[in-house]
């Protein structure tokens, strides 16, 4: 039975981690103490919950708490071998061993690692803390003033604590101001956030919000109207900006995956907006974030593009590359300046924030979702030096700190714990006709390999119904797509380069097929045929290059042919002719892209029946009649005609895109693979 204190702590966290002017996303800690029955001596024992390392307050739950001894926690003090009290760096290996020796302190079995914040919890002479990072007060916290800002804004209820690392020190510290203060409800942490107590779970959200409430309500009613300076910059309308993100965004993907493949966020929201376009945008972003949180995620600071909207694409991507090299050095200096001889490796030097005036915010991670939320993180942070800067000067903690917290041996082990990447982590999947039958099989086992997909079908409801399946906008999203229109594939790549920052594999899927005699094929039935999978591949291919050789990345492009493109087969001349016309695109094309690192390869299924859109559309029974067998038994009759007597499926032509898409193939281009269960008359000669 779960214990009430850890109901009213979750039900706290959860309404806390809700709302993101309380706290970023995975950002801050909550905790409860209370006696629970020992399972061994079957005696009252004080433990603590608190929120483990990596959870997210909003959608914590009862798996994602550490569950410790109180007594064996609190008598740590008593090994400690810090400096128990005053300001200022401590034996860093110290700190490391206190961290593990809160495993020494675990209570029971399963539960979350516990976090680095986990003293602050247990020390604290109250039954419940909350440890918050809201905008508000982290502004408060990097003013230059913070001290006397604090003790202006909340009198003695609030006490400031100076910057400190975080570790078992700082929950020393805050302790200490805890008891020295008894009628404090929390403190402000200086360059990192804000803690509260309280005696019950209310008291404790209570006193946060209080604090938190506060903070902006002073911010709002005393700051400066402007403190970014004058706008320089006005954004470009919607329009016009999407389409220059969707330009811009693949040559910042390729430059930011230097170092190793990223996924990309974009983002034009008001606050960037605004950000970007004042002339202290240089200024301000060189000073670099200050919450730990905000730029272990963000990088110390960002990338910034010194020219405005009205600066040409060719000059804009010259200049990007300028910068981008000069912040690798920048970054690599800033490396050498701090490195020990026990540091972690340096990771990468390329950004993981772009700036760009007019435009917004290109933001990267090594998934969708870190990508998204390192944006986030920045908007955060945008916030923070606002409230600073309209109160007083923003003032982050210092370089050498933030490069002790970013090359921490906590933070490489934390990273060693992350499970190994899917085989297609980072890649960007484009399929068309991925609404139904073969392109819905492809969309959703490169999904399950790791790749975001981006699902492209002319009826976008069945596109819709895929991304669904596949789970919310971080892994896939739909978008419309009329293959045999130009205008209609450019915006469809155009929507999924903004979504994910461009694209990696794009794999020609959509098709359909009328099967009759020559005498009876009119022009139309010609036309279309050729228009969806000749016309179509084309139009798909040539844009997708586009953005392909931007990124300068490599890539896949795949075809889904057919075995008839190679056997010629009865009343079947369109369909034939398509099929072989997209063949030798594959061909051609890869010759052509080869040179960017760009593989073009094929795939040939035979009749796939069960689930195929097309038969379902009534080629299936026109086939049937033509070998004439019950429609619902022409699988049976294809797989009998075949080597290996079985019957395709869409997951069997799925596992091919995969197969040739991976890596293990890196070196193969130009192939036709048969997916056919063996037809003689289809071999490659």
């Amino acid at each position: 039975m779960t214990n009430p204190a850890v109901r009213d702590l979750l039900t706290r966290s959860n309404r806390l981690g809700a709302d993101p002017r309380n706290t970023n996303y995975a950002g801050g800690n909550t905790s409860a103490k209370a006696t629970d029955t020992d399972p061994v001596t079957g005696a009252p024992t004080e433990l603590v919950w608190v929120k483990g390392s990596g959870g997210d307050l909003g959608t914590l739950t009862e798996g994602g708490l550490a569950v410790l001894r109180l007594d064996r926690l609190r008598a740590l003090v008593d090994v400690y071998p810090g400096d128990a009290g005053t300001a200022g760096p401590v034996d860093s290996a110290r700190e490391d061993e206190m961290v593990s020796l809160f495993d020494y302190c675990l209570h029971g079995r399963g539960g979350a690692a516990p976090s680095i914040d986990t003293a602050m919890h247990g020390l604290v002479e109250a039954a419940h803390v909350d440890h918050l990072h809201p905008d508000a007060g982290i502004a408060i916290a990097t003013a230059a003033d913070g001290p006397a800002l604090t003790k202006e804004i909340f009198g003695d209820r609030v006490v400031w604590v100076p910057w400190r690392r975080p570790g078992f020190q700082l929950g020393l510290d805050i302790a200490a101001v805890q008891k020295a203060n008894p009628q404090a409800i929390g403190c402000v942490l200086g360059g990192h956030g804000i803690t509260a107590w309280g005696a019950t779970s209310e008291e404790c959200e209570r006193n946060s919000l209080t604090i938190i409430e506060t903070a902006a309500a002073y911010i709002e009613a005393n700051g400066r109207p402007d403190p970014f300076g004058a706008t320089v910059v006005e954004p470009l309308p919607e329009a016009e900006r999407h389409a220059r993100a969707a330009a811009l965004f693949p040559v910042v993907r390729g430059l930011a995956s230097t170092d190793r493949p990223q996924v990309g966020h974009y983002t034009d929201v008001p606050e960037v907006l605004d950000f970007v376009g004042r002339e202290r945008l240089a200024e301000l972003a060189e000073k670099g974030t200050s919450c730990p949180d905000h730029f272990l995620r963000t990088k110390v600071k960002p990338l910034v593009l010194d020219l405005g909207p009205d600066a040409s694409i060719e000059d804009t991507v010259a200049r990007l590359k300028e910068l981008h090299e000069a912040y690798r050095e920048d970054y690599r200096a800033y490396y050498e300046r701090h490195a020990a001889p026990d540091s972690p490796a340096m990771r990468g030097a390329d950004p993981a924030i772009v700036l760009v005036p007019g435009v917004g915010m290109f933001s990267f991670g090594a998934n969708k979702q870190t990508a998204r939320v390192a944006g986030e993180f920045y908007v955060n942070a945008i916030n923070v030096m606002r409230g600073a800067e309209a109160l007083s000067t923003y003032t982050p903690i210092d370089e050498a700190e933030k490069f002790r917290i970013e090359y921490w041996a906590l933070e490489e082990a934390k990273l060693r714990r992350m499970p190994k990447p899917k085989p297609l982590a980072t890649r960007v999947a484009f399929v068309t006709g991925g609404g139904s039958g073969i392109g819905r099989a492809i969309a959703l086992r490169l999904a399950a390999e790791g790749a975001c997909v981006v699902v492209a079908d002319r009826n976008l409801d069945t596109a819709r119904t895929v991304a669904g399946e596949i789970g919310g906008t971080d892994a896939a999203i739909a978008v419309e797509a009329d293959v045999t229109d130009g205008d209609a594939v450019a915006r469809a790549l155009a929507t999924a380069t903004r979504a994910f920052g461009g694209v990696d594999l794009v794999v020609n899927n959509a098709g359909l097929s009328v099967s009759k005699p020559l005498l009876e094929t009119t022009e139309a039935d010609w036309d279309l045929q050729h228009d969806v999978m000749a016309k179509g591949s084309f139009l798909v291919s040539r844009e997708a290059a586009k953005i392909l050789i931007a990124q300068g990345m490599g890539g896949d492009i795949v075809y889904i042919s057919s075995k008839n493109s190679l056997f010629a087969g009865p009343n079947n001349v369109a369909y034939g002719a398509a099929k072989a016309d997209q063949a030798h695109q594959v061909r051609l094309l890869a010759a052509e892209l080869g040179g960017h690192g760009i593989r073009v390869n094929g795939i040939n299924p035979d009749g796939v029946v069960r689930g195929s859109g097309i038969f379902a559309g009534g080629w299936g029974a026109k086939r049937a009649a033509v070998y004439g067998v019950p429609e619902e038994e022409l699988g049976a009759y294809y797989a009998q005609r075949t080597l290996l007597k079985r019957e395709v499926l869409p997951e069997h032509v799925a596992n091919a895109v995969f197969v040739l898409t991976a890596g293990e193939l890196s070196h193969t281009t130009g192939l036709h693979v048969p997916v056919d269960a063996g037809v003689a008359a289809a071999f490659l000669r």
